[in-house]
């Protein structure tokens, strides 16, 4: 297997994987299961998270197990601005675990409300914390990892292309969700907040 051909075949698997990812939480295919399953649908988000996490192995089994060649590593000075990268993505995250419905986003609290007969209502809409400076605080945090985390390779990059695209693709694929979901108060919100650079317009 020739070098170009193993990359290539990396670059469909990342692909693939996240074509697969974005798919099985589109508003389309969600209707679908619901119709399939009904009331345990419930635990179809959960089964998402946990399938997700553990169809990526394969990807990073198969990217590690390439041989690679350095184009950039972080030189010595720079290195302060690369701890700078990981310091803005952690306030990012943080900031995000602070304002998220986490155990809505896992599937926990879906799983919950169906087994005490509660309405299985949507993550509330909030402009609170981060939200205030940035739509997106996890899609931002997570570009900036993509690009910070360990030196640039000629495997690596193909990763980091194709999950930068991905995310950026995935945030707008979720803004229209969002519009559909909440609305006005979500265009209105759009207006002031910025989608992935942490800036307050007003």
């Amino acid at each position: 297997m020739t070098r170009i051909h193993s990359i290539s075949i990396l670059a469909l698997l990342w692909t693939a994987w996240c074509f697969l990812h974005s798919l099985l939480i589109s508003r389309v295919f969600t209707a679908w299961i619901k119709g399939i399953l009904g009331k345990r649908h419930a635990y179809y988000r959960l089964a998402y998270s946990i399938f997700s996490l553990f169809s990526l192995l394969p990807v990073i089994y198969f990217q590690l197990s390439l041989e690679e060649k350095v184009v950039f590593a972080w030189p010595w000075p720079w290195y302060i601005v690369k701890y700078g990268i990981y310091a803005v993505a952690f306030l990012l995250f943080y900031g995000g675990y602070r304002v998220y419905d986490l155990q809505y986003m896992l599937g926990i609290r879906q799983i919950h409300e169906t087994r005490h007969g509660e309405k299985d209502e949507s993550m509330e809409f909030t402009t609170e914390g981060i939200l205030g400076y940035v739509r997106h605080p996890w899609y931002s945090g997570a570009i900036l990892l993509v690009w910070a985390f360990g030196v640039v390779t000629d495997v690596s990059l193909v990763s980091k292309l194709v999950l930068t695209a991905y995310i950026i693709i995935g945030t707008l694929l979720e803004e229209q969700k969002l519009i559909g979901e909440i609305g006005e108060p979500y265009l209105a919100y759009r207006k002031k907040v910025p989608m992935l650079i942490p800036w307050k317009k007003g």
